[in-house]
């Protein structure tokens, strides 16, 4: 067993679920969460993810090897797909499970944001509506948060509409670099079929829509950081037009990322703004 742990802990794609976990435990400070609940609900997220990882590795296991993917470990046979298969239902039902001292709302769309992000892995990564997922459980990131508050509480709908749009962001920004390996095996998701550069153009439009929502989104004074958040998002999604251009390099996907720092920073510290 103990020759799996690293093989099993890569596969739940562990910079992507610290991110999302980290961004989850934050909004719970800044939203007033007490800490244990927010204990809780970091714990929750970070098998949340982890289970999202490790469905990917699973259902994915043949296809990662026919392109000779070096990143996944079950591809290059560390370790078997059934085993990641058992970890990721297990770590699914205890993320929801510790849901439940959150309260009954937090644990109903804690549940339908791993639903979502399983349902991509499952089906619509390969049809047109492969963004939906991404669109559903970022969006819903911010009301799991909301509701695990003491006194459970809506999320402003900016908030909600924020969290999609970066998800959306995400979605392209992941698939980007692997659309002619998911091509020689047969996946065919939206930025698929509309190809690098209007998916490209698609992440830019979505980063500046969620720069536009933190900025005119929140009620009150408009905040330096509000200020900041607007003009460094414009500048890089302009950046990112630029390189859109040119021969594929890294530097996009680190302009993808830049950006969406920038408009996840922008949320954060939103603070109770971000309750309707």
């Amino acid at each position: 067993m103990p020759n799996k742990v690293v093989p099993l802990a890569l596969s739940t794609h562990p910079g992507p679920a610290i991110a999302v976990t980290l961004v989850a435990v934050v909004l719970g400070i800044g939203l007033g969460v007490d800490p244990p609940h927010l204990v809780l609900l970091g714990l929750a997220f970070a098998l949340n993810q982890a289970s999202v990882g490790l469905s990917n590795d699973w259902i994915d296991a043949e296809r990662d090897r026919a392109v000779g993917r070096t990143d996944k470990p079950v591809a290059l046979g560390r370790i078997d797909a059934a085993t990641v298969r058992t970890a990721a239902i297990v770590t699914a039902i205890l993320a929801v499970l510790l849901t439940l001292p959150l309260g009954p709302l937090a644990t109903i769309a804690h549940a339908v944001f791993i639903a979502s992000a399983w349902s991509y892995n499952l089906w619509l990564k390969n049809t047109p509506l492969s963004a939906l997922p991404y669109l559903v459980s970022f969006g819903l990131l911010p009301v799991v948060v909301a509701f695990a508050r003491p006194i459970p509480a809506l999320a402003a709908p900016w908030a909600i509409g924020l969290g999609a749009l970066l998800g959306l962001a995400a979605h392209f920004a992941n698939v980007l670099p692997d659309l002619e390996d998911d091509r020689r095996t047969g996946v065919s998701g939206l930025p698929h079929r509309l190809g690098r550069r209007a998916s490209g153009a698609v992440i830019c439009a979505a980063l500046v829509a969620a720069a536009l929502l933190a900025f005119f989104g929140p009620t009150g004074a408009r905040t330096a950081l509000q200020w900041a958040g607007l003009i460094l998002t414009v500048l890089l999604a302009a950046a990112i037009a630029v390189v859109l251009g040119r021969p594929p390099t890294r530097l996009l996907f680190q302009l993808i990322i830049a950006a969406a720092i920038v408009d996840v920073v922008v949320l954060v510290f939103s603070g109770t703004r971000l309750l309707a």
